[in-house]
């Protein structure tokens, strides 16, 4: 029997009521569950002229100060954070048939803490990153491939490349988080945490 077919319920007394270590939890719980990729959030944005755009990024971690994701600041999603710095997140874990929405204004994140995360990033991951000119057209894919290997060639693995200025960090620090449990017919359950004169409230 899989999760779908039981009638989870989701009601005030099951839930922290700090928002951030609730979805700590449901995060822990959707790792165990054996989601493939729990970390994996929608981004919606809006640029200068209003319209939305969403993309898949990764969750660094969700703590206090509130959710950090790290990108290419050049990026179209960072064009739009400088336009316009709120955004939404969405996390969906189908296994356990949860959602959580999340809102709020976006910071980037000090230089220390995007050049932390880097040092810890996989070799090639920074190879690539490095190499990305994110969100623009390319001549052609060997362009990007040919940048690639320069980069391969002038860092041996595990001695760089160095952080580059236009990749680091953002932090959404959350107005309103949502939390959404599926249940049979869809008669599903919400709980909706809205943050009123710096508390939370359910």
């Amino acid at each position: 029997m899989s999760v779908l077919d039981t009638d989870q319920q989701l009601n005030e007394s099951d839930v922290d009521q700090d928002p951030i270590a609730e979805f700590n939890r449901w995060f822990t719980l959707a790792r165990e569950a054996g989601e493939p990729q729990p970390n994996a959030m929608a981004l919606a944005t809006t640029g200068a002229d209003g319209a939305p755009s969403v993309r898949m990024v990764l969750l660094y971690r969700a703590e206090a100060g509130g959710f950090t994701f790290f990108t290419n600041y050049d990026s179209a999603k960072g064009a739009e954070l400088d336009a316009n710095p709120r955004a939404a997140l969405a996390f969906y874990w189908p296994l356990l048939h949860r959602q959580v929405r999340v809102t709020g204004p976006v910071t980037r994140t000090t230089h220390e803490e995007s050049e932390e995360y880097w040092a810890n990033r996989p070799w090639g991951s920074r190879i690539a990153a490095t190499a990305s000119a994110q969100s623009t057209v390319l001549p052609s894919r060997e362009d990007l491939e040919r940048a690639v290997h320069e980069l391969e060639a002038r860092y041996p693995e595990d001695d760089g490349p160095p952080l580059p200025g236009f990749w680091g960090g953002y932090r959404l620090r959350p107005d309103a988080i949502e939390f959404w449990q599926g249940r049979i017919n869809r008669m599903h359950d919400r709980l909706r945490f809205v943050r009123v004169k710096g508390a939370w409230k359910l």
